[in-house]
């Protein structure tokens, strides 16, 4: 059976209504005096994407009440938040392309790229600042610096064959479980939820966003290049040798891998062997099978919520995280 769409998942009308709305206020807030400055601080925006952040802040305000134009704002900050860290991330990994349209470096050059990053941060802490209050926005303000400590310490490691899941684990969490979890977070806070619901909300979506990093390391090793919109094997190309590929340094195929990466750049060839050896050394199975740990504690986590139709749907995200992968698999 194919895995659910996040559509159809997410069986919360309420919440894709408003999911309409964070789109309007996205672009509405991503004006600048400046046509050029917008073109380009909208790019990415107009581009698409999950609107996953931004979705979770709007299923956690479902455990509040109601202050649903609060709870939109708060999925438009995060979402400013994410996008922004793409551009600077582009530009860091000199990437091409982005949800399968050109990256805004490889269109306008890295320092405009930065800025436009820059000018959706800002436009965060503003609306945050205006619409959600003072502790939303340490809350936004803490989050995005640990985006940059996890970045800051991706960037020492790369195309380090030395480090192990330890050093992995510190990045993801920095880098994509920080976000998620601020994101379900100051939904809650922002539909004013009890302190209890939010801690709880926050624990569940800290496991979340572990999940949701181990299976799109996944999917880089087991999907197309269509599928993913970008080349299979980029995280192996840029030197970001993720969970899988550190375990099967250490498995009998762990020799050849290192004779494959010794010299940069990795030409396709050396990558798409270094795919097959994890591959067929089980370790892409392996690390989903953390994963699929990670959900059964996050489940435990949400028995603290009360029984409302929004629990469904936060108990069936990580089910729907590990079957892109099998989807990612079949196509």
């Amino acid at each position: 059976m194919d895995a659910p769409r996040l559509d159809q998942l997410v069986s919360l009308p309420d919440v894709w209504d408003r999911m309409e709305r964070v789109e309007r206020r996205l672009t509405e807030v991503s004006v600048s005096d400046y046509a050029f400055l917008t073109e380009i601080a909208q790019h990415l925006l107009l581009a698409g994407g999950k609107r996953f952040r931004p979705l979770l802040a709007q299923i956690a305000g479902e455990f509040g009440n109601a202050h649903w134009e609060q709870v939109i704002d708060a999925g438009v900050a995060v979402e400013l938040i994410h996008v922004g860290s793409l551009y600077h991330d582009d530009v860091i990994d000199e990437a091409d392309t982005r949800r399968g349209t050109g990256s805004a470096n490889t269109n306008w050059g890295n320092t405009i790229a930065i800025l436009a990053g820059d000018f959706l941060m800002a436009r965060a802490t503003e609306l945050a600042a205006e619409s959600l209050g003072r502790e939303a926005v340490q809350l936004l303000s803490r989050t995005y610096a640990e985006l940059v400590e996890g970045q800051t310490l991706e960037l020492q490691l790369d195309f380090d064959l030395a480090h192990g899941p330890k050093d992995y684990f510190r990045v993801i969490e920095m880098k994509t479980a920080s976000l998620i979890r601020a994101s379900a977070r100051v939904g809650a806070m922002a539909a004013d939820a009890d302190s209890e619901t939010i801690e709880t909300l926050s624990s569940w979506a800290w496991e979340l966003g572990i999940i949701f990093q181990l299976t799109d390391d996944a999917l880089d090793l087991v999907a197309t290049d269509e599928y993913l919109g970008k080349p299979a094997g980029s995280d192996i190309g840029e030197g970001k040798f993720t969970l899988p590929l550190l375990y099967a340094l250490h498995d009998q195929g762990g020799e050849r891998i290192r004779e494959l990466l010794a010299d940069r750049p990795y030409p396709p060839d050396a990558i798409a062997e270094v795919i097959r050896i994890v591959r067929a050394g089980g370790h892409v199975d392996r690390v989903l099978d953390e994963a699929n740990s990670r959900s059964r504690v996050a489940v435990q986590v949400l028995d603290q919520l009360p029984a409302i139709p929004a629990k469904s749907v936060l108990v069936g995200l990580a089910d729907y995280l590990l079957g892109q992968v099998t989807r990612a698999r079949s196509t």
